[in-house]
This record gives structure tokens, C-alpha cells and sequence, in this order.
């Protein structure tokens, strides 16, 4: 968690899935509002293309821009931390999606969370990232940033991964499995939590080990540390194994690739949490978490 910060109404960004109909009615929507009450949000080019308004060149609105609404899911949030990464740009997502873990604003509040983000009513929470390399041969020949997860596993569905896993260089066992999670604290609630993982707090730095399916009674998810390293060697020969990140991103792992993960020292993603809506809440909401529990508050 970090202090907030002043944001300018007129240095307020907007970024938008341009293939989701809603989120460019809305984009349209908040242009108008904006206009109405005497802001004048960035655009980038592509975004103001899909709604026939002035965009600025992405180095310009990269350099000028406070803070940035994201219209769409939590895939489209995901997408604007990688245009954001090298900046202090705090998120704000609107969901359009599904679940929308990191889209916490609904569209029928757009212009209240706004407000209130001008007003200076929200928390700015800095989360972890987790920063992957790939070795082949003693050589890093990719090396990647993930605000959710690493996910290393076969392309071709129900065939076993044979992988070594290594905690900070030392060997802590073979695993035969469908895969192997590399999760952030952001990421723990996303295809982590489907494994098996646990749920942790976005703000908390840490990482979490997950197998996917593991042809073992005894392999459980671990936590790691802010300074702790995950490794992972594929054992098996097959040319079908892809390391992705993020669930959008990926590249081939050839046999005898070693890929390293750590919570990254230097980039962190910034998102902006007004201040009458918490973690908790979005897992009450989201996962019903403590249902029961809260039934019986109401009674």
C-alpha cells in the first residue's frame, strides 16, 4: 500500500478493449461526461481511432498520464500493466469481463469512481510482479514480466510434464504433473486458485508454487519469499512444452531449458482502491468467501 497521490482531472488516461462493443460505448460515454464537466482525458491513438476522437501518441500519453481508467476485463487490465510497466501509472479498471479480480469498478458507478478518484478518495496499492528468465545453454534468451502467472505445461492436452523443481538451487523434487503454476499474489486468485492455490492479498509480497494435477498424494502449493528463486527443468523430451505468461503470452521450451522466477526488485503495478471497497469485499462478492458468515450478520 502507498500513499495516494494528487491526481490532475485532466491528466486521467483512458485505455479500452476495442473489441468489446460496451466498453467502447462506455469510452464514448466517459468522453462526453468528461467534456460536460470540463476534463479532458487522454486517449491514446488506437483507443481515440475506435471512438472518432483526438488521441495523443503513446509516448505522450505514457509521459502526462496520473492515472489510467481501464474499460474491459481483467484480461484488458492485464494488457494496460504491460503498456504501464515502466511507468507509475495507477490502474483503475471498469469490468466488462467475467469475474474482474483486477476490474473492480462496475459501469453503473463509472462516473461516481471517477469523482471520487479526483477527489483523492481512494488507496493506491503497489503490486508484485514476478520476473522470469529463460536459460538455454548458460544464456537468459527471453526474460519476461508477469502481474498474474507463469505457467509452464504441455500443448497437447492430458500429456504428463516431467519437471525438476528447484527452491533457491536446491533440488526440492520431480514432479510429473499437467503443469506447474508460478503465481503472484494478484495471480492467486486466477487459474492458482483453480489448482488449488491459496488466496492471498494483492499487496502481500510473495510467490506461490502451485502443480497442476500432480500424479502425487503429497505435492501441495508452497509460498515463497521476496527474495526466494523457483526453478524449473523440464525432464522430458518433448518439443511441445510452452512456458506462458500472463494466460496471453508464450514461448517454446526446448528440452534442457532451465527457467528461473523471483518476485521482481524493481517493477511493480499500481492500482487504485476507493476507499469503501476492499479485498475482502471483491472475494465476498466474486467467490461468495464467508457466505454463511455474513448471512448470519444480516440475520
Amino acid at each position: 500500500m502507498t500513499k495516494k497521490i494528487r491526481i490532475h482531472a485532466k491528466k486521467i488516461g483512458i485505455l479500452i478493449n476495442s473489441r468489446k462493443q460496451q466498453a467502447i460505448e462506455m469510452g464514448r460515454d466517459i468522453y462526453i461526461w468528461g467534456k460536460e464537466h470540463g476534463i479532458n482525458f487522454l486517449f491514446p491513438v488506437h483507443d481515440a481511432a475506435v471512438l472518432n476522437v483526438e488521441g495523443v501518441s503513446d509516448q505522450e500519453w505514457l509521459s502526462n498520464t496520473e492515472a489510467a481508467i481501464v474499460i474491459g476485463g481483467d484480461g484488458t487490465f492485464l494488457h494496460a500493466s504491460r503498456y504501464v510497466l515502466d511507468y507509475s501509472i495507477p490502474l483503475y479498471g471498469i469490468n466488462f469481463g467475467h469475474l474482474g479480480f483486477l476490474t473492480y469498478g462496475k459501469p453503473e458507478c463509472v462516473f461516481e469512481d471517477i469523482d471520487s478518484i479526483i477527489k483523492g478518495n481512494y488507496t493506491i496499492f503497489e503490486r508484485p510482479t514476478l520476473f522470469g528468465n529463460v536459460i538455454r545453454d548458460g544464456n537468459t534468451v527471453h526474460s519476461f514480466y508477469a502481474l498474474n502467472e507463469f505457467v509452464l505445461a504441455e500443448c497437447v492436452v492430458a500429456k504428463l510434464l516431467r519437471v525438476d523443481v528447484y527452491f533457491n538451487k536446491h533440488k526440492l523434487g520431480r514432479l510429473s504433473t499437467d503443469g506447474v503454476i508460478l503465481a503472484s499474489p494478484t495471480g492467486s486468485t486466477a487459474y492458482s486458485l483453480s489448482a488449488g492455490g491459496p488466496i492471498v492479498p494483492p499487496h502481500i509480497a510473495c510467490m506461490i508454487f502451485v502443480p497442476i494435477c500432480a500424479h502425487t498424494l503429497y505435492a501441495r502449493p508452497i509460498i515463497a519469499g521476496p527474495q526466494d528463486e523457483i526453478s524449473l527443468a523440464p525432464r522430458s523430451c518433448s518439443r511441445d512444452i510452452v512456458l506462458s505468461y500472463d494466460g496471453q503470452l508464450a514461448c517454446e521450451i526446448l528440452p534442457n531449458d532451465l527457467i528461473t522466477v523471483s518476485l521482481s526488485t524493481s517493477k511493480t503495478i499500481k492500482s487504485i482502491q476507493l476507499n469503501d471497497r476492499s479485498f475482502l469485499d471483491l472475494i465476498h462478492e466474486k467467490l461468495g468467501w464467508g457466505q454463511s458468515f455474513m448471512e448470519e450478520e444480516k440475520e
